[in-house]
């Protein structure tokens, strides 16, 4: 019987060993797989004090439910600690902001003014390239779904950039009287396709997505697969913050704060066609 219970207690001991050891794939006990943040969803409830300290989800009626010390525990580890940009001032600062006993601020699933950034690879003129998707929620009659808004490809860029016109020569345009010749001076525009943007209005603007769609159904690009997805939140006035994806070792993993920074309606603008490429 001894030996029995022996062997008994060797084997729970390895099993639970190997257990703790197994947990995930870079996890090495349960405190880790409690304080990785692995969905989004999840992000945006320990943001908001919706779910304990063992994750499970808290509802309205729990006496929990938004609770100011939950929410500090929980908002002091979700942040990358990694990132030394993110000084401490900033971020309490933020938290501070966040955690106003007057005013308590919350993000929301369907609430707008967030959006993903999803780097992608494709398959074009027989080489894999990198083209960035941005998606955002569209609300439906019945639950919402993500749309692509808009695509940086960079040789869509290299061909529609607009031309250099610090030299600007004054025979490229069509007079005014080019309707009276039946437009056949057009021949002016199609033999130097590099400064065509100049005879277009003064507003144009390329429309990457619809070319990026073209060439899709023309089969000239083609999907291979996602590379990294991370999002931008401006739900918060005066705020941005970036979040991205961490697979690694320790207790600060899975979906954190990357970037923060204090923002006005100006730096909005500028951060936003800095995001977008344009």
């Amino acid at each position: 019987m001894r030996y029995f219970l022996i062997c008994f207690l060797l084997v729970s001991s390895t099993s639970l060993f190997t257990y703790a050891q197994s947990i995930g794939e870079f996890m090495g006990d349960e405190r880790a797989l409690y304080a990785e943040t692995k969905q989004i969803n999840q992000f945006i409830r320990r943001f908001n004090g919706e779910e304990d300290i063992k994750g499970e989800r808290l509802y309205i009626k729990d006496k929990d439910y938004h609770n100011r010390k939950l929410r500090k525990k929980y908002l002091d580890i979700l942040f990358n600690l990694k990132n030394n940009l993110l000084t401490d001032e900033l971020k309490e600062t933020f938290i501070d902001k966040v955690l106003d006993k007057k005013n308590p601020i919350y993000i929301n699933f369907h609430g707008g003014d967030w959006f993903a950034e999803v780097r992608t690879i494709f398959k074009y003129h027989g080489k894999e390239q990198t083209v960035i998707l941005f998606l955002e929620l569209q609300e439906e009659r019945v639950g919402s779904k993500w749309v692509i808004t808009n695509v940086y490809f960079k040789p869509f860029i290299d061909v529609l950039d607009s031309p250099d016109t610090s030299e600007y020569n004054d025979k490229k345009f069509l007079h005014p009287l080019s309707h009276e010749l039946g437009f056949m001076n057009l021949f002016r525009i199609f033999n130097d396709p590099d400064s065509i943007e100049l005879y277009t209005v003064n507003e144009f603007k390329p429309d990457y997505l619809s070319i990026f769609l073209f060439e899709i159904k023309n089969n000239r690009l083609i999907f291979k697969t996602v590379a990294k997805v991370k999002f931008h939140f401006f739900q918060i006035n005066g705020w941005y913050f970036e979040l991205n994806y961490f697979n690694r070792t320790g207790y600060n993993t899975g979906w954190l704060i990357s970037n923060l920074m204090q923002i006005n309606k100006t730096n909005k603008e500028i951060l936003m066609k800095y995001i977008y490429h344009e």
